[in-house]
């Protein structure tokens, strides 16, 4: 009698080197959903965010690929998969969090373009200011 192992679902998103050709970055990608699923994770989404500014450098790096990963897995699923990124030397950063359904839904309900297609927002024209008169007071003696 096998014993079922409970699911959890997590999100991971990490950060590759700016500088992937786009067959490289889709290699990358593959490497760590081809490792989930070897793992028994199920569902497995991926969601390429674009080359992004980073809000500090890291090493000599400002910008990075973000991706993000939404899966359920084993509990030691994730261990094992962070074990992998800390070694690989392309990834910058990474960050795992379990997750629930309905934070999932809410967070799809509000993905942003990546910045490259990002719409620039209208910069208002200032007027210039309109000359203000103001009352002379007068003081009697």
């Amino acid at each position: 009698m096998a014993i079922a192992i409970p699911k959890r679902l997590y999100e991971t998103m990490y950060i590759l080197k700016p500088e992937f050709a786009e067959q490289v970055l889709d290699e990358a990608i593959g490497k760590y959903q081809a490792f989930l699923q070897e793992r028994e994770a199920e569902e497995i989404t991926v969601q390429h965010r674009g080359k992004r500014r980073l809000a500090y450098s890291l090493g000599k790096y400002r910008e990075g690929i973000y991706i993000q990963m939404n899966y359920l897995a084993p509990a030691g699923t994730v261990e094992a998969m962070e074990k992998v990124m800390r070694i690989d030397e392309n990834i910058l950063r990474y960050l795992t969090m379990r997750t629930t359904a309905e934070l999932l839904a809410r967070a799809a309900e509000t993905v942003e373009p990546p910045a490259t297609e990002r719409p620039r927002a209208e910069v208002p024209v200032r007027k210039p200011p309109e000359e203000v008169t103001l009352p002379v007071a007068t003081v009697e003696a």
